[in-house]
């Protein structure tokens, strides 16, 4: 029995995908929830797996194509699992000769973009299914740094039809030639392209900034950290936690930082959903908390960790990433000290935090060392004054310096 794969039906804001990779070819054996295909769009990267056990058939896109929801995009003969081996000549047929490729195999778009750039397959180590090469796995690749300097003078001299471009690439280089390399933008990145694009093009994007003393927070942290980790089954006690807390009762105090704009509408949310900038090699994703007023620390925490686990595996889902009333990043982890962060439409506001660093600083008279981070609040002008947003900046700042009126939400 043939069965037709489709592409997953997208969300309304999500209107196409693009073939990213194929895991399997025609005439390959197939498991029930194997996975076929990861469909990239805009927002996230989707599995199709293996509706049942049998053989995919036939392939109507290749990698790169532009898919629609619900797409047909293969069909796989359900049951046929005997049938594979018959089928498996005329895909191995398409392989080059052992003697050429070291007996290893590739998808037809990466075999493709290997002859392009001019790369030995013997080179590449697989990592697919059963070592097969990706296309990812040919875009990743770099030239062993040892192979110019190789003693043995045999290799270097065999002319291959891969070996002569690579040969013919380095010798420009030595001779202090500039290269360029010219890749088409993922969707996704071009999405989060355009979308930055018109964030600062139709508001009235302003930032005010304020600086936080992190000395009480630290020395809570460092106190209870580990009987933390023990009672919440191994969730690590962060910083994130705090602020989320901390944001989450400020926004209840300024119900317009909360708020979206929907044309001439001002939408005011009575509930705080926080999205958490993660970032990932494909690009910045925001998954969001939902009520996070409602959630401990804790479960902050591990929410957060549990999200940036999934987002480096491109295993998020659309709906995870959909909605939120308010967004915080972290630049400090990569060493920012300060920043302005762009909106995330249609919120009205977003918090930076950034690198805790020793400043000296005067406490009653007296110069002491604090560890003092900068916090950004970038806002919409059109509906935040400045008055409300720096009132918001403060209460964040207060709580974060005084912990204990997170607790007692005062």
């Amino acid at each position: 029995m043939s069965i037709e794969i489709k592409a997953p039906t997208f969300p309304e804001s999500v209107q196409e995908g693009n073939i990213a990779t194929w895991h399997k070819q025609p005439g390959d054996t197939v498991v029930r929830d194997e996975l076929l295909v990861d469909i990239e769009t805009d927002k996230v990267v989707l599995e199709v797996v293996a509706p049942a056990d049998g053989v995919l058939q036939e392939v109507f896109k290749e990698e790169g194509d532009v898919v629609l929801s619900n797409e047909v995009i293969a069909k796989v003969v359900a049951g046929a699992v005997e049938a594979a081996p018959a089928a498996a000549p005329t895909a191995i047929a398409d392989e080059p000769e052992s003697d050429d490729q070291g007996d290893k195999v590739a998808s037809p778009a990466a075999r493709k973009l290997a002859e392009e750039k001019g790369i030995d397959l013997k080179q590449v180590s697989g990592t697919g299914k059963d070592g097969r090469i990706t296309k990812e796995d040919i875009v990743g690749w770099q030239a062993p740094a040892a192979a110019p300097a190789a003693t043995t003078p045999p290799p270097a001299a065999v002319q291959s039809p891969t070996a002569a471009p690579v040969a013919a690439s380095v010798v420009p280089i030595a001779a202090g030639d500039r290269v360029e390399k010219r890749v088409p933008m993922t969707r996704m990145r071009a999405r989060i392209a355009d979308r930055l694009l018109q964030v600062t093009q139709s508001t009235a994007m302003l930032t005010t900034f304020n600086e936080v003393d992190m000395h009480r927070i630290m020395a809570l942290r460092a106190e209870f950290k580990d009987t933390f980790t023990k009672v919440h089954n191994g969730t690590r006690l962060g910083f994130m936690g705090f602020f989320v807390r901390a944001a989450t009762e400020a926004l209840k105090r300024f119900p317009a930082v909360n708020a979206s704009l929907d044309g001439n509408d001002i939408v005011y949310h009575g509930y705080q959903d926080v999205g958490v900038a993660v970032s990932t090699d494909k690009g910045l994703v925001v998954p969001v908390l939902r009520d996070a007023d409602n959630m401990g620390i804790a479960e902050i925490e591990s929410t957060i960790a549990e999200f940036g686990a999934r987002a480096r595996d491109g295993k998020l889902t659309i709906e995870e990433m959909t909605g939120g009333t308010f967004t915080i990043t972290n630049g400090g982890v990569f060493g920012s000290l300060l920043s302005t962060p762009i909106l995330n439409p249609p919120q009205t506001a977003i918090l930076g935090m950034h690198k805790i660093q020793d400043r000296p600083v005067v406490e009653n008279g007296q110069i002491v060392i604090r560890p003092i981070m900068y916090l950004a609040l970038s806002y919409d002008h059109r509906l935040i004054d400045g008055k409300e947003a720096v009132q918001f900046l403060v209460a964040i700042k207060e709580m974060i310096e005084n912990p204990a009126k997170i607790l007692l939400e005062i």
